[in-house]
This record gives C-alpha cells, structure tokens and sequence, in this order.
C-alpha cells in the first residue's frame, strides 16, 4: 500500500504550525528507520503535555508517514479547528455514547488503507509525578491485534519542558529540545489469533507500555520505576483514605463526647 498522500489540508497544517515549532524548539530526533515506508501502522505515543501532539506531529510528518489522530469529537465542531480536523482526517472519539466503537472502526479501517493510526495509549496527559508513562487503555491493543499491523513505540520528551504539564503558561527560556525517539515495532505475535479478552489486551497493552517506556528511558538516560502510575489504582487509593480519615474524624468526635 503506498504512502498516503499529503493533501491540502494537512500542507497548511504544516505551514501554521512549522515555524513556532522550529522558533521554540530544538529537535533531536531518532528512529526514522523504524517507520515503515509502506502500510499500516499504528504508533504508541507517551503524553506529558499539552503541546507534544504537535512535536510528535512534526517529526511524524517529516517522516512522510502523515498520523492519524484520535481526538475528542468535541474538536471537530469548533470553527477552523474543527475543519482542519475533519480536512486532515483525524478520528473523532465519541466518549461514552452510543457512537463509541466508531473511532475504533474508524483506527481499523485506517490502517487497512494502509495509513498511520497514532495512538495516545494513555488516554491524557500523565498524572506519574516524574512523568513517566502511566497504564494505558487497550484501544491500541485493540486494533493491532484485529489487523496485526506493526506497532512503533514513540517516546518524546521536551515538550513538557516548554509546557509543563496541566500547566497554561508557556516556559521559553531558555529555548527547549523536542526529543523523540521512535523504536522497533513491538512483537505482538504470542497474541495473535487468540480472544480478545479483557485480560489478553491488558497483557498486550502492558508489553505496548513497556516499548514505549524504555524508548524514554533511553531519552531521559534513567530508568522508570518498576511499576508504571495507575490512576485508576491512585483513585481507589484516595477513596480508601478519604474513607479512613472520615471514619477516624467520626470516631474522634464519638470520643469527645463522652
């Protein structure tokens, strides 16, 4: 399948957001050679900043393989924004309705096409307190596994220099590096074939994590903790302990009034 073409929309996508990328940031770019020259594919890509879409977007584009996001479908209803969304063909995610599943026919048929589906496993920005890679959602799994395409893991880091995470001021001095580096694809092949129980796409989103993790430890010369952040683990933990320091408040307060 031969390389999607770059049309209108994504050439003046290009042509905005090109130049303050390379005003703002340098670029240390690495793993070009991973990016299949042909066919589908997905990429695995770690989220530390509001602005690393675009970094990411850049180096991706001067690969000649154009992504193709999943983004929130509120996006594509707003003015320009949304008809550049909709003009480069982004995906919209329709998030807890009944069109849910159609940003995952919409992965699949893409990459059938043979175009690069890329994916933020993580779902949002990382909430691990030294910005490594948190758990992911299995959508990524998901699609490789149904289509059994290449998988690359991409880890970046810079962007959340330049934006800090959550954060809405912009820290430009001095200038920052946009780090990316694109790994081998990820051998899913022991998945394949198999039912796509809950339990084999967290097994296969955990071994897509893992790639992408040690991507940014070679980035960032130091190695993540043992066991990435699970925010859905840290809430359940924060209830347990809300639960705890009421029930002790209550029982302080039982205890004063004898």
């Amino acid at each position: 399948m031969p390389r999607r073409r770059i049309g209108f929309w994504y050439r003046l996508a290009a042509v905005i957001a090109k130049p303050p990328l390379v005003v703002l940031i340098k670029r240390d770019w690495r793993g070009m050679e991973n990016i299949p020259a042909d066919g589908g594919f997905i990429t695995a890509v770690n989220h530390n900043s509001h602005v690393d879409p675009f970094a990411y977007a850049h180096f991706q584009y001067n690969t000649g393989r154009v992504p193709r996001f999943l983004a929130k479908s509120g996006l594509f209803n707003k003015g320009f924004i949304g008809a550049m969304m909709r003009g480069t063909g982004q995906i919209p995610v329709y998030r807890e309705t009944t069109d849910a599943l159609s940003a995952f026919r919409a992965a699949i048929d893409a990459v059938e096409r043979g175009e690069c589906v890329a994916f933020y496993p993580e779902g949002t920005i990382t909430r691990d307190p030294d910005q490594w890679p948190m758990t992911g959602k299995t959508g990524a799994a998901r699609v490789a596994l149904q289509t059994k395409c290449p998988v690359i893991p991409v880890a970046q880091w810079g962007a959340n220099e330049l934006l800090p995470p959550y954060a809405k001021k912009l820290n430009l001095r001095p200038r920052k590096t946009s780090h990316v580096l694109a790994g081998p694809p990820v051998d899913l092949s022991r998945f394949y074939d198999k039912e796509m129980s809950p339990e084999l796409l967290k097994e296969a989103t955990e071994v897509i994590m893992a790639a992408v993790t040690r991507q940014l430890e070679e980035i960032r010369g130091e190695k993540a903790p043992e066991s990435p952040y699970d925010p859905r683990q840290e809430r359940i933990e924060q209830r347990r302990r809300s639960s705890a320091q009421a029930q002790a408040k209550v029982e302080q307060e039982e205890g004063q009034s004898k």
